[in-house]
């Protein structure tokens, strides 16, 4: 968890980033910016790096990136080593964005980076490195007092802070096993998408409650949908159950066990097999440096943002979509020979 109450802007400073594939150019600032005079951009600025970051989806920052090794992690330890040097390190870091900005669909924008100071990350009280890049920019509506007191409006372009689009915040912890950091990009998300966290911050998922939590839900909605399907004669209402199955052990469970798992949601011997081949080719396909444990701690953040993704509908025609939050046992499937149509019987006490 991120404590960033009495967290403070250190050092900061904007660069800005052309848009390559416009040919724009790398414009680098001179000086950092002073906030000490304005103590509401202190609070603006703050709430726009920390307030995206509310999960407690890690990444590790390690020094092993390639032939000459991560540079990001490099200049991090020379700004949490000797703070003095932050101006020349930003510069560096500006200089590494606009090199691995080279796909076509990268936008120009503007870099802060950002000492930060009085953080606390699960107990741990550190300082942090923030690096963010805004590339939108909305038109906004001002109202002013002419000099004759008349209301005028006008417009003025400028950057929302409802929306950060990328950044990360590096936390000075774990150094000899990698920074723990927290990484979004809420607009590339194609094959663009990996600039931002692989070429230019050269990240690696941290391997946590909620890394095993996340993989592990996605790894068994994918089986659903991948093995246990309509292609192998797989009924929807036996495929609805399974989903949600799944989320009802994730939310009942403090603890994760394979064994229990499979006992309880796979049930049939048969079915277990599949899913164990399934997990197999699913860890080697995601390139997991480790085949996911027999048993974490369930990560409670990981099952609330896994769960919207678990679609326990069966849509009929279009006519109807039937919502099944409880067991199969209480719908029964059938085929009307009069009408030439299949239908459904459902079966309950009471109606809302």
């Amino acid at each position: 968890m991120i404590e960033s109450q009495n967290a403070s802007i250190n050092k900061l400073i904007v660069h800005q980033i052309g848009c390559r594939a416009e040919g724009e150019k790398l414009k680098l600032s001179k000086s950092l910016f002073d906030i000490s005079n304005s103590e509401e951009m202190a609070f603006v600025l703050k709430t726009f790096f920390f307030k995206p970051f509310k999960t407690e989806a890690y990444f590790n920052l390690t020094s092993d990136n390639g032939a000459e090794g991560n540079q990001i992690f490099n200049h991090a330890c020379t700004i949490f080593d000797s703070p003095e040097t932050f101006l020349e390190e930003s510069m560096m870091i500006a200089d590494l964005l606009f090199d691995a900005s080279n796909h076509p669909k990268i936008r120009g924008g503007e870099l802060y980076v950002v000492h930060f100071v009085g953080c606390v990350v699960d107990g741990q009280p550190c300082d942090a490195i923030g690096i963010f890049k805004s590339e939108n920019k909305e038109t906004f509506i001002k109202v002013f007092l002419s000099q004759d007191e008349n209301i005028e409006l006008g417009t003025q372009e400028g950057i929302s802070i409802r929306r950060l689009d990328k950044g990360c915040i590096i936390f000075n912890i774990e150094r000899e096993d990698g920074f723990r950091v927290c990484a979004i990009d809420n607009i590339n998300k194609g094959s663009e998408a990996h600039f931002w966290m692989d070429d230019f911050l050269g990240l690696a998922p941290r391997q946590d409650s909620f890394f095993f939590t996340d993989s592990y839900m996605q790894m068994c909605k994918n089986f659903v949908s991948d093995v246990f399907n309509d292609e192998n004669h797989v009924p929807r209402t036996e495929q609805v159950d399974m989903m949600n199955k799944t989320i009802d052990f994730f939310q009942s469970n403090p603890q994760f066990s394979h064994s229990e798992f499979a006992t309880k949601v796979m049930e049939e011997p048969q079915i277990i097999d599949a899913f164990n081949d399934y997990k197999q080719q699913f860890e080697t396909d995601r390139q997991f440096p480790e085949p996911i444990p027999e048993t974490f701690e369930i990560s409670k953040d990981a099952v609330k943002g896994e769960k919207k993704n678990f679609k326990s509908v069966i849509k009929l025609d279009k006519n109807f979509h039937l919502y099944v939050h409880g067991s199969r046992y209480y719908m029964e499937k059938g085929f009307d020979q009069e009408k030439d149509l299949n239908y459904y019987k459902l079966y309950f006490k009471v109606e809302m």
